[in-house]
């Protein structure tokens, strides 16, 4: 199985400019043959907590339409970051798409303390079984909380799938946790992270990929957009980078 992992820089709140960028980039990997693709936290508006209620959609968007065709005519599952709304409540989501099949939404269950003012914790864990693999999807501050990791084990996850927002502050720290996280669950793990700014952070870029002992095996720079293809069998890294203008 070939993963990928995007690097992006969002434009803020313009889920139209951002959707045109993320087929852009869905589409380089898929000319490598990716078989999951996947963006950092809220990649359709960027990081924009005090936008968020606005901007909230569901999983059903006709607007996403273009990604579920892209999943279908390609055998490529694809995760992208989104705010949702149930109930009234905001959360912050993944939006999964796979080849013919029903979307999924994995909205957040650990937040960060401060969006707990604004967004409501998801409560749908969930670990995705594709082919050899179980993918357990996590977005950002959920990497800080045990019960996220322990139960991605049980239910015999082999790969850790982070979407982050980390800053250039945060950045090594939120390095070092998921070298940890690969090494102490023997899981392969990756980091798609932002470039540029979003929500008010200067974002870190330097997205990546652990192998099971925590060993770095690929990361990309801390200025541009780009994707690093991580191929499970054969331990080939793929890595693209576009200067941003």
């Amino acid at each position: 199985m070939r993963i990928a992992t995007i690097q992006f820089k969002a434009i803020k709140g313009n889920i139209e400019k951002n959707l045109k960028n993320h087929i852009k980039w869905i589409k380089e990997v898929i000319r490598h043959q990716a078989d999951i693709a996947f963006f950092p936290e809220l990649s359709l508006t960027g990081y924009e907590p005090d936008l968020a209620e606005s901007l909230a959609t569901n999983q059903d968007d006709t607007r996403l339409d273009v990604i579920q065709n892209l999943s279908d005519e390609n055998n490529i599952i694809i995760g992208v970051g989104l705010p949702t709304k149930e109930e009234g409540d905001v959360l912050i989501s993944m939006i999964i798409f796979q080849p013919h099949k029903d979307r999924i939404t994995y909205s957040k269950q650990y937040l960060y303390p401060p969006e707990e003012a604004i967004f409501k914790a998801g409560k749908n864990p969930l670990v995705l079984n594709f082919e050899a693999e179980v993918v357990s999807p996590a977005i950002c501050y959920e990497t800080t909380n045990k019960a996220h990791c322990e139960f991605a084990k049980r239910n015999n996850a082999t790969i850790y799938m982070a979407s982050v927002l980390s800053s250039i502050n945060g950045i090594d720290d939120e390095q070092k946790r998921l070298s940890g996280i690969a090494r102490n669950n023997r899981l392969i793990t990756l980091m798609a992270n932002y470039v540029g700014e979003s929500g008010g952070y200067e974002c870190a870029g330097r997205s990546a990929v652990w192998n099971e002992d925590g060993e770095l095996v690929g990361q990309l720079g801390d200025k541009e957009e780009g994707f690093i293809i991580y191929d499970t069998k054969s331990k080939e890294i793929i890595t693209s980078t576009a200067a941003i203008y």
